[in-house]
């Protein structure tokens, strides 16, 4: 259609299929970064766990910020969030939370924000004004589905009920509907408190469970192959995938891709997209490199 536009001299023509190309080329790259979403486990819904670091209140503002920002991702990418499980903090924030994230290949691209995430800015709870630096953990696991098989003996796992805290309905605090599950052998926390029986919330802590086994089995097969560190490593200073600095001046930074940004209002507004597909591009050159050894 250009080469046509160009001979018959037809402007509107050549601006229009310039368009469609622009928009074709926008499309193909998509696509292309999508196709790289094909490993284990990348279409499935995901679970993702956020834990405030060392810090107190600070930290735990901070693990809230981080909750807002993903909520907020999902909800402009067409992802349903279910809230399964909160622990608030004592003054400000909280201390975890876990979130459920519904929708075609949710996994595949949450599962590049799993690691520490670093907040420097200027304190709103301290009154003198300081600069402080928080820490928080994100880790994603793929929600199992019952094509894959995972074995647990219940034997392995002890199961407490409690009373739930925090925003969660009238039975909230009223009944020991809460579940969590350890499971002795990985020492593999789970817990569930937003669903309105003990039962549905006895049912979503197993599939977590699951799901955690699942991914940790996964660990061990990429650790195996040299693709992945087994280890999470601390939640503090060394050991952060992600900076996210308010001050003393704006920039949001991916210490994995070195991609950046100064738009940190849009990032803590949900707007990642970018950040993942940095991450999948590095994937694809890593797997390219892979074969052309």
């Amino acid at each position: 259609m250009i080469e046509l536009a160009e001979a018959e001299n037809e402007a509107e023509l050549l601006e229009e299929a310039e368009k469609q190309f622009c928009t074709l080329d926008s499309v193909i790259e998509e696509a292309l970064l999508e196709s790289l979403l094909s490993q284990e486990g990348d279409a499935n819904d995901a679970f993702l766990e956020i834990h405030a670091g060392a810090g107190g209140t600070e930290s735990q503002d901070w693990a809230d910020m981080l909750r807002r920002m993903y909520m907020r991702w999902a909800e402009k990418n067409g992802f349903k969030v279910i809230l399964l499980e909160e622990n608030i903090g004592e003054e400000a924030g909280i201390k975890s939370s876990t979130l459920k994230i519904i929708g075609l290949n949710a996994y595949g691209w949450l599962k590049f924000e799993s690691g520490v995430h670093r907040l420097v800015r200027i304190s709103p709870f301290d009154s003198n004004a300081r600069r402080h630096t928080s820490f928080a953990s994100v880790w994603v696991y793929p929600v199992i589905d019952d094509s894959i098989q995972i074995d647990i003996n219940p034997a392995d796992c002890r199961i407490d009920v409690f009373r739930a805290s925090g925003a969660g309905g009238q039975h909230v605090n009223r009944t020991e509907s809460a579940v969590r599950i350890t499971h002795i052998p990985t020492g593999i926390v789970v817990q569930s408190q937003t669903g309105r029986s003990q039962f549905q919330n006895k049912d979503e802590a197993w599939n977590m469970l699951r799901s955690r086994l699942y991914e940790l089995e996964l660990k061990k097969r990429q650790a195996q192959q040299g693709a992945l560190d087994l280890s999470k490593g601390d939640n503090g200073w060394g050991n952060q995938i992600r900076s996210y600095v308010l001050q003393p001046y704006q920039m949001v930074k991916d210490l994995r891709t070195n991609y950046e940004t100064s738009d940190t209002s849009g990032v803590l507004d949900g707007d990642l997209n970018k950040f993942m597909r940095a991450s999948l591009a590095d994937l694809g050159k890593t797997e390219k490199s892979n074969v052309e050894m």
